[in-house]
């Protein structure tokens, strides 16, 4: 007799309330059937599950691990089925992802991206000049500077020309928050693809001192042609697209709490702990697409079967009481909590966390010591929140930047 299919939990891309949803997930259990744009998954909100989930050895992110029927709920047109699809090394395993990984670890170590502390400040600097020039009223932070800053750092470190940067950002940021019509998305992934590609011949013929020109390199050998391509393409976004929420969010929750801003400010607790503290309670990433179980396997006492899909939820797993107690669901810089698993767990720990850290660190340290009278110019809860089920952030950062100390 065939086991009664469970009660779903539907997960709403445009919920007002996300965190209120991430609760229900958690009080629900360990791994929750969930539906999530069609695709019927488990999803791991609780720390402890979401941690054995990114490290279990028999969960995949090889979409060939997937049922038949799993496969044909993806919907082509929704905003998992990039990720589940890419054949990259974001869902490569084993040997290959430790082929496709390799060259990539070199470059971003911490002390490569230590290294590059410099080159941050000086481009997070001419951002806020840009910032001090603009006309008194309501400026969109969001828009004019934590955008366009981890954008122009992940280009220099990648090598885009400076003369198709903007090109490039404008495309992906169609892409990326989903707007326009069918045709405008085409037109945008288009766009977006001939400038890599362009750059990437470009590095052929001309080398230079930079990621793509070191991925060129290694063409024939290490990499194929087409994988040094989706690899640039890859890093390109990873690069940027979470460091966006980060400063974001962390600015948000920071103007909302003068007191933990004074903290930092006076310098009693370092810019860091309020970049990891917002990472944990406000993480970039709401869920993240999808790992495949190779075999029936139990996570914290529920079976996973065969070719089942699990989603991870790194948003509710930041506010666990049973991993954070307390201060769980509270902006909390003034000592460390348990470490937070925003960046990912196990293999495919996020690349790009050094980075991303540094550049978070960077540009709230300067900004606000650039603008010390800065202020939200609408209450953080009337924030029109971004409406994906992939990221956790506001479409928009209203604020007035009170004059500058510069």
């Amino acid at each position: 007799m065939t086991a009664p299919e469970p009660a779903r939990f539907a997960l709403d891309p445009a919920a007002a309330d996300v965190h209120g949803e991430n609760d229900r997930l958690r009080e629900a259990g360990a791994l929750v059937p969930v539906e999530i744009e069609g695709v019927r998954a488990w999803a791991a909100a609780r720390h402890a599950a979401l941690e054995t989930v990114l490290a279990h050895p028999d969960l995949s992110r090889d979409v060939r691990h997937w049922s038949a029927e799993g496969r044909r709920s993806l919907r082509a047109g929704g905003s998992l089925a990039p990720i589940v699809l890419a054949e990259t090394m974001l869902n490569a395993e084993g040997e290959e992802h430790r082929r496709l990984r390799g060259p990539l670890s070199r470059v971003f170590s911490a002390r490569r991206i230590g290294a590059m502390r410099p080159r941050v400040e000086a481009v997070t600097a001419g951002f806020l000049d840009r910032l001090a020039g603009l006309p008194p009223g309501p400026v969109d932070l969001r828009r004019e500077f934590a955008y366009p800053l981890p954008c122009e750092v992940i280009s220099d470190v990648m090598g885009i020309p400076p003369e198709r940067r903007a090109e490039l950002a404008g495309n992906d940021h169609v892409l990326t928050t989903t707007r326009g019509t069918p045709e405008r998305l085409a037109s945008a992934r288009a766009g977006r693809d001939a400038v890599i590609r362009e750059t990437v011949e470009e590095r052929r013929r001309s080398p230079a001192d930079d990621l793509i020109s070191d991925l060129v390199a290694l063409e024939g050998g290490e990499l194929t042609g087409g994988e040094v391509f989706d690899t640039v393409q890859e890093l390109y976004v990873a690069g940027h697209v979470t460091t966006v929420n980060l400063i974001t969010n962390a600015v948000r929750l920071l103007l909302a709490d003068p007191g933990q801003l004074d903290l930092l400010r006076g310098g009693a607790r370092p810019w860091s702990a309020a970049v990891e503290e917002a990472l944990r309670l406000e993480s970039p990433l709401r869920h993240f697409p999808m790992r495949y179980a190779v075999r029936d396997v139990e996570i914290c006492g529920v079976t996973v079967r065969k070719g089942e899909a699990v989603l991870a939820c790194f948003a509710a797993a930041g506010r666990d009481p049973g991993r954070y107690g307390g201060r769980a669901a509270r902006f909390d810089v003034a000592s460390d909590p348990p470490p937070h698993l925003s960046f990912g767990h196990g293999p495919h720990f996020c690349l790009g966390a050094p980075l991303g850290r540094l550049v978070g660190e960077v540009a709230l340290s300067m900004l606000f010591a650039a603008f010390p009278g800065l202020a939200l110019a609408k209450p953080a809860d009337e924030l029109d929140p971004v409406r994906s089920v992939l990221a956790l952030s506001t479409a928009t950062l209203p604020v007035l930047l009170g004059g500058g100390a510069r």
